[in-house]
């Protein structure tokens, strides 16, 4: 599943061409993906300017005005989905599934598995998170609110394992599986330990570790495990420099011991448990 890296290089590629765009066409192909795509876009967009392609965890917002029509279109790209611009002559695909047509191109989504979402909040740009989607979604860790000192206090009371913790997105937002992993193995934090049983002065490790894998993962593009690719087709090679994750036996990069994988939550979990306590 795209996470906070891969969404934020998809909305990187896709600003540049798409604010101050104008929407000439809107084409539904499926009626529901992971919910019912909203049959009004089809009257609601065309008209409407691109003002503007934000991010809230692992959504894209794409604002959008015209003198009738105020709010944000919602994507979510689920397993597998992907927005790419395609010209305004390429034939639609097997899993192509919305579409906003523009002068000089189409951005189309593409969602084989179904798992994604599009979806409409009406209103000003502020009131879009406040859409049921996203009035859950926890703190955004790239921002300066995201301290070693709101985390300690965020989990004094969670019992559970660090790494599942860190991956709640009603606590923080779009620390997916891979980053969280690696974050933790910066960090030197076993993943099997109590997040409630982490001194204070290991947050103050944590949070910047977690900090510095993401960027370094928007930096490479993201990671491109499955089906994710970029809007231009290319694909992220984060997961080529990983510390730990997916490297199960292999020697450590730090101390030679062997990396270690267990599951957690049901996901993978990659450590190294020379290096990680």
């Amino acid at each position: 599943m795209p996470e906070l890296p891969e969404v934020e290089v998809c909305r990187r590629g896709l600003a540049p061409e798409l604010e101050g765009a104008l929407i000439e066409g809107v084409k539904i192909r499926a009626p529901k993906l992971r919910h019912e795509i909203p049959p009004t876009l089809s009257t609601l967009l065309p008209g409407c300017r691109i003002v503007a392609v934000r991010r809230r965890g692992k959504y894209l917002l794409i604002d959008c005005h015209r003198a009738e029509v105020q709010g944000s279109l919602i994507i979510h790209l689920g397993m597998s989905g992907n927005l790419r611009f395609v010209p305004l002559d390429q034939p639609v695909g097997k899993h192509d599934h919305f579409e906003l047509v523009l002068s000089r191109f189409i951005l189309r989504l593409s969602d084989p598995r179904r798992f994604g979402a599009v979806l409409w909040q009406a209103g000003p740009p502020a009131l879009a998170e406040s859409h049921p989607a996203l009035a859950s979604q926890g703190i955004e860790p790239l921002t300066e609110a995201f301290t070693a000192d709101w985390l300690y206090r965020a989990l004094a009371k969670r019992s559970g394992p660090i790494k599942p913790t860190l991956m709640d997105a009603h606590l923080v937002v779009g620390i997916g599986n891979i980053y969280a992993s690696e974050s933790l193995f910066r960090a030197g934090i076993s993943p099997l330990r109590a997040a409630n049983r982490i001194g204070r002065v290991r947050y103050e490790v944590l949070v910047p570790a977690i900090r510095s894998t993401l960027a370094d993962a928007i930096a490479a593009g993201g990671s491109s495990i499955r089906d994710y690719v970029h809007s231009d087709g290319g694909a992220g090679c984060f997961q080529i420099q990983a510390g730990v994750y997916d490297r199960a036996g292999q020697p450590c990069l730090r101390c030679g011991r062997a990396v270690r994988q267990i599951r957690q939550a049901g996901r993978s979990t990659y450590y190294c448990p020379g290096c990680q306590h």
